[in-house]
């Protein structure tokens, strides 16, 4: 009897979906297996999670093939109840070996993710969350991103739409997404009603938000003397006009909630004990940081290499072999908002770490893209923040650079 089998008093495969989730229940050593189908209310999901803990008198280990989401939530509120995920490739794999017909259903997907908790319990490892801020602040800057993202599409739909009617703006201005951009779009949505406002007028409102702002004063009052409309026809003017303010709007909403979580998320960054380690890496600053140490996490058992942490953040390659026939391409499943962090940090650690300066030109120098660049500069990152991080050591480029010296190593050679 394996050690899974000897902790619990019960083991679930458990199959998810919006309304209902099937299980395939196993109570001790039984070979016995029941399969009920839960309706997706807290209310009956606590009632049948105390009922098999009472009736069992132990506690119960449920197979799923989530590391978060409501019924992950659901689930871990109770002490008595381990979450095992279960990548959701490897059981559609497990599925295709056991069913090559391509035969699925849900209860038959709960009953393989159960199968697979209990016969490869050295592969299917309980999912230990960590401290609530910490879990709290892996939510906030995930949510962040979305919020970015989606000023990002909004700023795309009204350059668009200036470009319809009004494009001039997209030359007096250089940032589409900022508060100037729009408060000026929302105030002049068109050319005639920014040409009928006096100079004074124009000037008074860059002024009065200072900044960069001040010093494209003039350059931008001559250019709205001197533009010329695009269109004068008004079917094609005021339905763009409405939706240029309506984009505006929607975009300043977006400044405002995006600053909410950054107070929010410096807020719980400061009180973790890592953020001194994260701050210190260059070119995280207080956006990258937060999502870096909420990529790892505190439990210092999670990874046991740099190689699992590369693997993880899809940064390192896949090698497929065949015959004799081998090739390597980009590794699709991992957490894209996870690599999109270490390659954003890659990037900005450029300008402000002279190794990482070195190795980029170099990488370009070969005649490699930024992309390509960045993301091999991130997988050498990885490593030394791996061991920054196994050792609770901020990192110090002086130290660093040290080291490379010491070793002799070519990048500095170079």
């Amino acid at each position: 009897m394996n050690n899974i089998k000897r902790k619990f008093a019960v083991h679930i495969g458990l199959d998810w979906a919006n309304k209902k989730h099937d299980v395939c229940v196993q109570i001790g050593d039984s070979k016995t297996r029941s399969f009920e189908v839960i309706p997706h209310f807290p209310e009956a999901i606590d009632t049948w999670l105390h009922k098999l803990h009472v009736e069992t008198k132990g506690d119960i280990a449920v197979a799923v093939e989530l590391t978060k989401g409501p019924i992950v939530y659901a689930l871990q509120k109770h002490s008595f109840v381990t979450v095992f995920p279960i990548h959701g490739l490897t059981l559609s794999q497990y599925r295709k070996a056991l069913y090559p017909s391509g035969a699925k259903d849900d209860p038959m997907d709960a009953e393989l993710a159960l199968d697979m908790m209990l016969n490869y319990p050295d592969k299917v490892k309980p999912l230990k969350p960590s401290s609530g801020d910490c879990r709290a602040l892996a939510l906030l800057v995930e949510q962040r991103r979305a919020l970015v993202d989606d000023r990002r599409s909004n700023a795309n739909k009204l350059i668009n739409a200036l470009k319809q009617y009004y494009p001039q703006p997209l030359e007096w201005f250089s940032h589409r997404d900022s508060e100037l951009f729009c408060d000026f779009l929302i105030k002049w949505p068109t050319l005639e009603s920014v040409k009928r406002a006096r100079n004074i007028t124009i000037e008074k409102f860059f002024m009065a938000r200072g900044g960069n702002s001040l010093s494209n004063i003039t350059k931008r009052v001559e250019g709205i003397s001197s533009a010329v409309p695009l269109t004068e026809d008004n079917s094609v003017i005021l339905p763009h006009k409405m939706l240029t303010i309506a984009l505006c709007k929607q975009i300043l909403t977006l400044i405002q909630n995006i600053r909410v979580y950054d107070k929010q998320i410096a807020l719980l960054f400061k009180s973790l004990p890592d953020a001194e380690l994260f701050e210190s890496l260059p070119g995280t600053g207080p956006c990258l940081a937060p999502r870096l140490l909420a990529a790892l996490g505190e439990d210092r058992t999670r990874f046991n290499s740099a190689q699992e942490i590369q693997n993880y953040a899809g940064l390192s390659p896949v090698t497929e072999r065949s015959g004799q026939k081998s090739w390597v391409h980009w590794r699709w499943q991992c957490s894209k908002f996870i690599r999109q962090s270490f390659i954003e940090w890659a990037a900005k650690s450029v300008a402000l770490s002279y190794w990482a300066g070195l190795y980029y030109a170099q990488q370009k120098a070969k005649g490699n893209t930024h992309q390509s660049a960045v993301r091999s500069l991130a997988y050498k990152w990885v490593r030394i923040l791996y061991r920054c991080w196994k050792t609770k050591t901020p990192y110090d480029e002086s130290k660093y650079l040290k080291v490379l010296r010491e070793r002799n190593s070519p990048l500095l050679v170079a």
